[in-house]
């Protein structure tokens, strides 16, 4: 009979209590310490993650040497499929605020997702992705924001500026023409997809599956920066 196995704990930055690492049977599994017991991610089921990369990465990579930002490493599912789509002049930079997660996908996650980090296209930063957006701007052809459970912020309350208006005039002044914001969400939020558009993007909102073609569905919301308005 399989069973959750605690194999780490790794503090998130800023008093924002800890994420803990499972292992259960051929499985990954993380979770919020002192949660409710459920489920941030696993490797089962990544199938929202891989379409977050996919689906923009697919559309930029006839740009010369096409440059993407992911907000949030997870489980290294999303950046492996951006390395996929992006092609090979591509380079892919991940932001992630706590550092055990990086060592997690340097160590046994790795495997489960292919060891992306190792691909030379790869930029790996131990930074919160809200203070790569201000630094870097018309910097990326893409940005992909999988930093919490969706426009809530729920691991963490300061994640919750990325999906205000300020973030997202943030996310548009560091994309380039025609860039693509794609947001992550476990479900569905008719507000949050009017902010975005509020914001200066034409919004699509795409469920997807989280595991194969049938089950639970996770939401994403690919935004095409728009120009500026005169």
């Amino acid at each position: 009979m399989k069973r959750f196995v605690l194999l780490d704990t790794a503090p998130i930055p800023n008093d924002g209590g800890a994420l803990c690492l499972f292992e259960y049977g051929e499985d990954f599994v993380i979770k919020i310490q002192g949660g409710d017991g459920g489920q941030l991610m696993n490797t089962r089921m990544h199938g929202s993650e891989d379409a977050l990369a996919e689906i923009p990465c697919k559309r930029i990579a006839g740009r010369p040497s096409p440059r993407v930002l992911i907000g949030g490493l997870g489980m290294g599912f999303t950046l492996a499929s951006a390395l996929k789509h992006i092609g090979k002049n591509g380079q892919v930079v991940v932001a992630e605020l706590v550092p055990g997660v990086i060592e997690w996908n340097r160590g046994p996650l790795g495997e489960k997702s292919g060891r992306p980090l190792l691909d030379p296209r790869t930029e790996i930063r131990l930074v919160d992705v809200a203070d790569v957006l201000p630094a870097e701007p018309l910097g990326f052809d893409s940005i992909m924001l999988d930093v919490d459970n969706g426009p809530e912020g729920l691991t963490q309350k300061g994640n919750s500026w990325l999906y205000s208006m300020a973030g997202l005039h943030a996310c548009h002044r560091a994309l380039r023409a025609g860039g693509i914001l794609a947001v992550w969400s476990a479900g569905a939020d008719r507000k949050f997809a009017e902010k975005v558009a509020k914001a200066n993007f034409k919004v699509e909102e795409v469920q997807v599956y989280a595991h194969g073609n049938k089950g639970a569905k996770h939401t994403l919301w690919i935004a095409t920066k728009l120009k500026p308005k005169v």
